[in-house]
């Protein structure tokens, strides 16, 4: 393994080491103290304006239609909203960018995802302690519908103005995780090179970053946003399923593997983390089942028609096959 591929996005010094870009570390670090900043003062803010009225009945009734409120909506809405999930997905691709990963790894994502679960709990409880559930429907702002509900209404567009730079920066760490992934899958020879290519200042995958940015930008302003909702839910709870797949597959096909971060708790955890993930799909509209066909089909097609035969792992076993037959 070259040096750079073992970290896409830093820059070596003449020891061998390697430093972190801080100034994006800065930056990021700062958004991420205004976000949950905002989050904190709204509940806090929230909190002793809550109307216990809204709360009855904690679970509307569902309507007769499935996935319409009841329990059938709640797990809908779960899966529905579960792109947000993604960003404890791109701690796990920066892996090859971790000193310790083994002791990082664990921290960062589970950490984070406890910290997130409790701040997304209570958030939703004020805002819909603050203002009824119907007031919610098909509305873009709904943080502030539920702050007008309070006293301080004139906080409602300093929070807006707040949650969309929270927006940007989760956006920004999502394109930094997918040019990660392509980085990885192209230097296993699957995608084009082009998507290894690295800066030769920044060592970063800048034309894959170039690329994503395009493609995203294009799809963004075409595809209605609950559409994209949707697909991003349902790839990454597919993507969560093959990763579990894989974790049961990988511990018997390959157990000496080097494993710098290791799950624990197999064949527990991937079972488990398998049908949670299903279980959730199943409650996915129709339509976003066959758009996910679609997508399948497409990638599938990539790698039949290139990554098959360019895959650097498949030229390498057969290279031994070869050398074994001859011996």
């Amino acid at each position: 393994m070259d040096k750079y591929s073992r970290c896409a996005n830093c820059y070596f010094n003449d020891v061998g080491g390697y430093q972190r870009n801080e100034g994006s570390a800065i930056v990021n670090a700062i958004v991420v103290f205004l976000k949950v900043g905002v989050v904190l003062v709204f509940i806090a803010l929230g909190w002793q304006y809550i109307d216990p009225a809204n709360y009855k009945p904690y679970i509307p009734t569902n309507t007769g239609e499935f996935g319409h409120f009841g329990w059938s909506g709640i797990l809908r809405a779960a899966a529905l909203v579960f792109f947000v999930f993604i960003g404890f997905d791109a701690v796990a691709a920066s892996a090859q960018e971790t000193k310790n990963p083994k002791r990082d790894l664990p921290i960062g994502i589970i950490g984070s995802l406890l910290v997130c679960t409790i701040l997304f709990g209570l958030f939703g409880h004020v805002m819909t302690g603050l203002a009824n559930y119907t007031e919610f429907s098909d509305s873009g702002a709904p943080v502030a519908i539920a702050i007008e509900k309070t006293p301080f209404a004139w906080l409602s567009q300093a929070i807006i103005l707040a949650i969309l730079i929270g927006y940007t920066s989760v956006i920004l760490i999502d394109l930094m995780a997918q040019s990660r992934m392509f980085y990885a899958i192209s230097k296993d020879g699957l995608l084009p090179k082009v998507f290894s290519d690295l800066h030769p200042k920044f060592k970063t995958p800048y034309k894959s970053n170039v690329l994503l940015c395009i493609f995203i930008a294009l799809f963004a302003a075409f595809v209605p946003i609950r559409v994209v909702g949707e697909m991003t839910s349902i790839g990454t709870l597919l993507a969560f399923v093959i990763v579990c797949a894989g974790i049961l597959i990988l511990r018997k096909t390959d157990p000496n593997a080097e494993r710098p971060f290791k799950v624990p708790l197999v064949p527990l955890i991937p079972i488990l983390g398998i049908l949670v993930c299903l279980a959730m799909m199943i409650f996915m509209p129709w339509e976003t089942w066959l758009r996910l066909f679609v997508w399948l089909a497409i990638g599938f097609a990539i790698y039949y028609f290139y990554g098959k035969k360019n895959s650097v792992l498949r030229k390498r076993l057969e290279k031994e096959k070869i050398n074994d037959q001859k011996h």
